[in-house]
């Protein structure tokens, strides 16, 4: 069976686009038709200035979101990146494989940098290196597809490039992993600037929808979404990004086509009324959901207890055999138990 890895990162509330582009999916078609991992990529979220205290919460949020999203422990792997030792241990050693060039070539890392030193921070090392941490995560258990969007197929190649890399150098140990793309509404635009993700990281959010926004904010924030010049609702993506945004969020919530939608309005107006009645139709279970959910917080706990025993069990066997391809000396209790020689010296 084909093994998929994904993994939300901390770093802000889950939006909308995070739903409709990623983990919608992962609970109707991913987790059914492959041995599927979530994880919540805490360690992620430490490569910026953070509050420690804000990304324990939003860890806790998002794990409690991927279930209410539907992901069912019984049919795949929730559980939190820090948790599972084997992300940290591995990361290293494809850091020892990685070049410097490599990483300041990354489009994240110069936009993300360029951002902090505008803000007069100074930019974190583990910004420069996060994406092999990412490698990592993939690589450690021997996953055959990620589903990411457009901003994350260049860590996927790096990814792909570093297992091939370290297969080479020291024996096959690694399955080189692919990129698989969702359809539409893969990258839900923000409402304010269509130009731009709904990205939950974001300072500010007037064009952005949350997950657990009220149905009213909802309706507030898409009935005052940026439109384009022109009176004639049409769908095209380059000419006219604000009404194509919000053709494909209302194309996402009810199964049409984007084309096909667009001429049945014959008014901004119109649009926006009944995509943002979608939009709140789409989130109601999932809010009602989490809201059960976070009324049994020791269930979430015990989802994510389990699920780190059984991503530990998947991952250490590939970490330990990167180790000792790479020249590190196993430990006592391995090399005892298998041959004995450690405990003789």
């Amino acid at each position: 069976m084909t093994r998929v890895f994904s993994g939300v990162k901390p770093t802000g509330h889950l939006t909308l686009g995070n739903y409709l582009g990623a983990m919608r999916r992962w609970a109707a078609v991913d987790q059914h038709e492959a041995d599927a991992l979530f994880c919540v990529v805490d360690l992620h979220a430490l490569t910026v200035d953070h509050d420690p205290a804000r990304v324990r919460r939003l860890s806790r949020q998002s794990a409690t979101l991927l279930l209410a999203a539907g992901l069912d422990p019984e049919l795949c792997t929730v559980f939190v990146q820090s948790h599972v030792d084997e992300h940290a241990r591995l990361s290293y050693v494809l850091e020892c494989v990685a070049t410097d060039g490599e990483m300041r070539r990354m489009i994240q890392y110069k936009e993300k940098a360029a951002r902090e030193q505008r803000r007069g921070g100074s930019v974190r090392l583990s910004l420069l290196t996060y994406p092999v941490l990412m490698a990592a995560d993939i690589l450690a258990y021997g996953a055959d597809e990620v589903p990411v969007g457009d901003d994350q197929v260049q860590h996927v190649e790096l990814t792909r490039d570093l297992a091939v890399r370290f297969n080479q150098r020291y024996g096959h140990t690694f399955v080189v992993p692919r990129a698989t793309r969702p359809g539409v509404a893969a990258r839900v635009m923000n409402l304010q600037d269509p130009a731009s993700k709904m990205g939950k990281s974001d300072d500010v959010g007037p064009g952005i929808v949350y997950l657990l926004d009220e149905p009213d904010v909802v309706r507030k924030k898409v009935m005052r979404a940026v439109t384009d010049s022109g009176r004639e609702v049409v769908y095209d993506r380059e000419a006219r990004p604000g009404l194509a945004n919000l053709l494909e969020i209302l194309s996402a919530c009810t199964g049409g086509e984007p084309e096909g939608l667009s001429a049945a309005y014959a008014s901004y107006g119109a649009l926006k009324k009944d995509t943002a009645e979608a939009v709140v139709e789409v989130l109601r279970p999932l809010q009602e959901r989490h809201k059960e959910l976070c009324a049994d917080p020791g269930y979430v706990e015990g989802v994510l207890r389990a699920g780190a025993e059984r991503a530990r069990g998947m991952a250490r066997p590939t970490v330990d055999a990167a180790y000792r391809a790479i020249g590190l000396l196993p430990a006592v209790a391995e090399a005892a138990d298998g041959a004995g020689a450690v405990a003789a010296v």
